[in-house]
């Protein structure tokens, strides 16, 4: 027995002595091929979504969100058998609902089968989160094409990729086609899920092969101004809505039909997408809560009928489209805390809004 331990304990021991002998070469993410940024080349940091420096308005908060790297991802290919990522991080956050590995690790795929194909995601340790992680190791040395997501809620100076010495790291072209913005909530944000790549906006990119430019804003999506002042600059083919989560009745109907109006001015000709907000689980048994869900709702709806209620409204807002996400399953089982879905509860919200957005966007040639 002490022949046994005594063999597995030097195993372990060569093998970590092995890893630890890996001399990797770093490469800054930027200098590859970002995907998902919502504005390339108008911020000073890569990996900010908005230059706060320029637009004005937001809250301290809603600066450090926008200053968030949620939904952007970089693509290569690379024949390294692992692959180790650096990052020097600025604001870091800690939610209570979402796993830490989403909130500041990385999410890693490979295409296999023509497909992205999970590979590997991982977070450095807590009290040194600038230390090098090992995202995967002891692959086969082919040639592999990577989609790596970045954190969902922390902001990063820099993003350093390793190769092991000797290995290529090579840019590819963006494997997602068309520029399509979408702003909201948590939920685009990503909040309660456990990987960066489980936001339904990179599940639905995946499923679709559209890239999608995504500006969630956790409990700040709330049709302001100065958020229209930033999409108003936006370059994309189309732009998706998670407008409804956050504010109640009566700011929908004060402030909806102007943001739209904005939109259209300076975006025409291109379709404008809302989405309801989902059923939140918490509104089952809480009548307070209900009343407000629901008010929610029905507010959003109406507006939208009464916008095409006249041959006038028809003309004017015949690019504006209103479509009903479904993030739960019969069971009620797909959420974390009452508001925001889970892994599979985002997998349902974009798998029901797929064939929707894709006929609107064959409208326009966005295929």
């Amino acid at each position: 027995m002490k022949r046994i331990i005594l063999t597995t304990l030097l195993f372990t021991a060569a093998l970590l002595a092995s890893a630890q002998n890996v001399k990797y070469v770093y490469t800054e993410a930027s200098d590859l091929t970002l995907v998902g940024k919502l504005m390339p080349g108008k911020t000073a940091n890569p990996y900010h979504r908005v230059d706060t420096t320029l637009y004005k308005g937001f809250t301290k908060r809603e600066n450090e969100l926008v200053r968030m790297s949620s939904g952007m991802a970089c693509v290569f290919k690379t024949n390294s058998p692992s692959i180790s990522v650096i990052t020097e991080f600025g604001k870091l956050d800690d939610p209570v609902n979402t796993n830490i590995i989403s909130a500041r690790g990385y999410d890693l795929y490979i295409k296999q089968g023509g497909k992205w194909a999970w590979a590997a995601s991982g977070v450095a340790p807590r009290n040194k989160p600038g230390d090098p992680l090992t995202l995967v190791s002891d692959m086969d040395g082919n040639m592999h094409e990577c989609l790596m997501y970045f954190p969902l809620y922390s902001e990063e100076y820099s993003i350093k990729i390793g190769v092991e010495e000797g290995a290529s790291l090579e840019a590819i072209d963006n494997p997602f086609r068309h520029r399509i913005a979408i702003w909201g909530s948590s939920y685009t944000h990503g909040s309660s899920t456990t990987r960066a790549g489980m936001a339904y906006p990179a599940q639905f990119s995946r499923a679709t092969g559209l890239q999608m430019l995504s500006l969630g804003c956790s409990g700040r999506c709330m049709l302001q101004d100065y958020f229209c002042d930033v999409l108003v600059d936006v370059d994309a083919d189309a732009f998706i809505f998670d407008s409804f989560s956050n504010p109640q009745a009566p700011m929908i109907r004060e402030r909806l039909v102007p943001f739209i109006d904005r939109m259209i001015a300076a975006h025409p000709g291109k379709p404008l997408i809302f989405q309801q907000t989902i059923y939140r689980e918490k509104r089952r048994f809480n009548l307070k809560e209900e009343a407000k869900e629901q008010a929610k709702m029905d507010m959003a709806a109406s507006i939208f009928k009464e916008l095409k209620s006249t041959p006038e409204g028809r003309q004017k807002y015949k690019d504006v489209y209103f479509i009903i996400p479904q993030a739960c399953p019969a069971s009620h089982e797909a959420t974390v805390d009452g508001v925001h879905a889970d892994n599979y509860g985002y997998s349902l919200w974009a798998e029901s809004i797929r064939k929707p957005v894709l006929k609107i966007l064959r409208k326009y040639g966005l295929n």
